[in-house]
């Protein structure tokens, strides 16, 4: 059995793995699909305060509360950082990092940093309340994400289902760079690449994956963004060989 800690990416919740998270448990594995601070049912959480550091720490507290060891820490997106953080400071309860179509930072970098204008054109759609910047705002997504071209969604009733449970994302989350404080043990953990192949042109780190794949340790999946919720069969057969390789 192995134990899965999930993470969403930007503007998600814990929910957008429901389908994947059934699947592993299905088969016998532990899985936590956490929801960040301010995000989804934790909306009304929303503060200034909520910024990359305070997600990382999110998950840092999941993994010391429920006492978790050896698992297998995975993000999508946004969750790239996220989960890179959450592992240079809690890299002894880390076993295996996977990247589900998801940022891939050093430090120093930002969300903003690494992907541009398509993160940082959001704040010119984007709001200030109660003093927090928020961007993503979910009325602007067949816009600015095209949620059937991009997120690769083709089904009208399942993109209604997701676009009514989308929550905008504070802007410090993308804009602070991360701070890795240990990065000779978060190099030491395997890390694990799952692509999607019609936004592969898009990705820039053709290198990374080059290697990745020369090791083994790279899938391609043929769907759009939103990977855990267009082919969850895919990603968790993906999860389930990732959590058997050596």
């Amino acid at each position: 059995m192995a134990t899965y800690v999930l993470v969403h990416g930007g503007g998600h919740g814990g929910w957008c793995y429901k389908k994947v998270k059934r699947r592993l448990e299905a088969a016998g594995h532990e899985v936590f699909a956490p929801t960040l601070a301010g995000m989804a049912e934790r909306s009304r959480l929303v503060s200034p305060a909520i910024d990359l550091d305070h997600h990382i720490e999110d998950i840092v507290a999941e993994l010391f509360y429920w006492d978790l060891r050896d698992v297998i820490l995975a993000g999508h997106s946004y969750g790239g950082m996220v989960i890179t953080g959450a592992a240079d400071r809690a890299s002894d309860r880390v076993g295996k990092l996977v990247y589900l179509d998801a940022a891939n930072p050093a430090d120093g970098q930002s969300l903003a940093d690494l992907a541009g204008p398509m993160i940082t054109s959001q704040q010119e759609y984007g709001k200030v309340v109660d003093g927090t910047e928020l961007v993503m705002l979910p009325e602007t997504y067949d816009l600015m994400w095209q949620l059937r071209d991009y997120f690769g969604i083709d089904d009208p009733a399942e993109r209604a289902w997701l676009k009514e449970r989308l929550t905008p994302q504070p802007w410090k989350t993308f804009a602070q760079p991360l701070r890795l404080q240990n990065e000779q043990a978060l190099a030491a953990i395997p890390q694990f690449h799952v692509v999607c192949e019609q936004n592969y042109q898009y990705n820039k780190d053709s290198e990374l994956f080059a290697q990745a794949s020369a090791a083994g340790r790279l899938w391609r999946i043929d769907t759009g963004h939103d990977l855990m919720i267009t082919e969850p069969e895919a990603v968790t057969a993906a999860l389930m060989e990732i959590a058997a390789s050596s």
